[in-house]
């Protein structure tokens, strides 16, 4: 597990800006399941995280003319119990960190994985969530 003062501002540059903490494994089946869309970025330490994946999220979000119902996030590493019930519902995709998912009624809709992020920038990474918004939300 990461240490929390590591951990801490990387949260905080989604949770400063909308989105909500998944802490548990019962937190993430709560919002997942629910009606609507649920947009979850699954955080990590790693560069590709720092560099692009975060930034191209809060992109999409705050470029997007549609946008998920719910914007939530739990860090790889450090929310163990509720990054371990993600990816339950992420199956057949295999563990990704940093990743992005969109739900919608319950259902994964969009899935964008670490290879996916490596080696893009921040917007592309924006533009593909924001056609999934436009699909979706």
């Amino acid at each position: 597990m990461y240490p929390e003062e590591i951990v801490v501002p990387m949260k905080e540059e989604l949770t400063e800006n909308g989105f909500q903490e998944l802490l548990s494994s019962s937190e993430v089946d709560n919002q997942v399941k629910q009606s609507g869309t649920t947009l979850v970025m699954i955080n990590s330490v790693c560069g590709c995280s720092a560099g692009t994946a975060r930034p191209g999220v809060l992109m999409a979000v705050a470029n997007a003319s549609k946008k998920p119902d719910h914007l939530t996030t739990a860090f790889a590493g450090f929310d163990v119990d509720a990054v371990k019930k993600l990816r339950e519902h992420l199956l057949p995709y295999p563990p990704s960190s940093p990743a992005v998912a969109l739900f919608k009624d319950g259902q994964l809709v969009h899935f964008i994985e670490r290879h996916q992020i490596e080696g893009r920038s921040a917007q592309m990474i924006a533009h593909n969530l924001i056609a999934a918004f436009e699909e979706y939300c």
